[in-house]
């Protein structure tokens, strides 16, 4: 590897910042680098697997956005195309496009939940931190259907009229993922595994829709509400195609090469999925599904993601020469106490892994 530092001793002090276990791997032009660091399980001895599944959270986003634009390259879908035009039955606002979904520039109402401008919070679903904390602990392995969500956040009134402004929405992926059935008329899945893991060979990959179950081997995610309670297992529902998939390092490692590397699709697309359009976030802008960061390194393309005690890195440069994925697992709370840490920890990697 072509870096400068060690990184065993990084994700050493990763998990001495409050994660349990780390798993990175590192992958350029001179190799490939791969170590653990801390435990898979509270209270055992064993390093978290180094291909060990975790629960990916918001990095979904990209394998979403990825799928929607293999659907144009294949004259299935059109980004400018209003969303309505495909879903009429929700009464979608017919100024909303496929693209704005993608781009978070739908102006619709985050289901899980939004806070305004003055610091009030407008509650969503139940969620794992904040108020809704202890409800949704209890019924973590209940079911949500797609709609639901969407009808959930269409009761709001929306944060802006649609393309003038950006906002972070779980609502547009659910969205997204109604429109790639309805487009194809198959199940969300069988489109992924058609497009993007069966070519690719992701086999460590996988929707798991309403399942509970995380593959052999993972490390464990936890939750304290006064005891520590194991919540690897959990109905993903509540989240859908907003941050519902599992995958390994190893996996998000080639995708994200192979997105960048031109691989997955057309020049056209991959020039419109890396076009950035301002969030209001310095040295931050998002494309179709990634956000595109401005480093002293240059820019670099990513979606990170996080689900109650497992996260997901998944860093890359423009033409997929270099990258770096990690899957990390800690305990969790209502109050999301973990967050200076998981902050800490993105931008340690990110600085010593790109720009050293």
């Amino acid at each position: 590897m072509s870096i400068n530092i060690s990184p065993q001793s990084t994700i050493d002090a990763i998990v001495g910042s409050g994660f349990h276990g780390v798993t990175l791997r590192l992958n350029d032009d001179g190799g490939e680098w791969t170590g653990s660091a801390g435990v898979a399980e509270l209270g055992g001895t064993a390093k978290p697997s180094i291909d060990g599944h975790v629960r990916i959270g918001s990095t979904t986003k990209t394998f979403l956005a990825t799928l929607m634009l293999c659907l144009v390259a294949e004259g299935r879908a059109e980004l400018d195309a209003p969303a309505a035009a495909h879903l009429p039955d929700l009464g979608l606002d017919e100024r909303i496009t496929v693209r704005m979904l993608l781009r978070h520039t739908s102006g619709l109402f985050n289901f899980t939940g939004e806070i305004n401008h003055d610091g009030t919070i407008v509650p969503g679903i139940p969620m794992p931190y904040g108020p809704g904390a202890p409800q949704w602990l209890e019924n973590r392995f209940h079911t949500y259907q797609p709609r639901e969500l969407v009808r959930i956040a269409l009761s709001q009134p929306p944060r802006f009229d649609p393309g003038t402004g950006w906002s972070y929405s779980n609502t547009n992926y659910v969205l997204a993922r109604l429109l790639i059935e309805r487009i194809t008329g198959r199940p969300l899945a069988a489109e992924m595994r058609r497009l993007i893991l069966e070519p690719l060979g992701l086999t460590g990959t996988l929707l798991p829709e309403t399942s509970p179950e995380i593959p052999d081997p993972f490390a464990h995610a936890y939750y304290r509400d006064g005891d520590i309670i194991d919540v690897t297992r959990q109905n993903p529902s509540w989240i859908s195609a907003g941050g519902d998939m599992i995958s390994t390092t190893r996996d998000l490692h080639t995708f994200i090469s192979a997105l960048t590397g031109g691989r997955l699709l057309l020049p056209s697309l991959l020039a419109e999925m890396c076009t950035p359009h301002p969030t209001g976030i310095p040295d931050m802008d998002y494309g179709l599904g990634v956000f595109l960061l401005t480093t002293p390194g240059g820019t670099i393309i990513s979606h990170n993601g996080a689900a109650v005690g497992h996260a997901a890195l998944m860093y890359s440069t423009p033409d997929g020469s270099r990258t770096l994925t990690a899957a990390l697992s800690c305990v969790d709370d209502a109050s999301l106490s973990i967050a200076p840490a998981f902050q800490n920890a993105q931008q340690r990697l990110l600085d010593e892994m790109f720009t050293s």
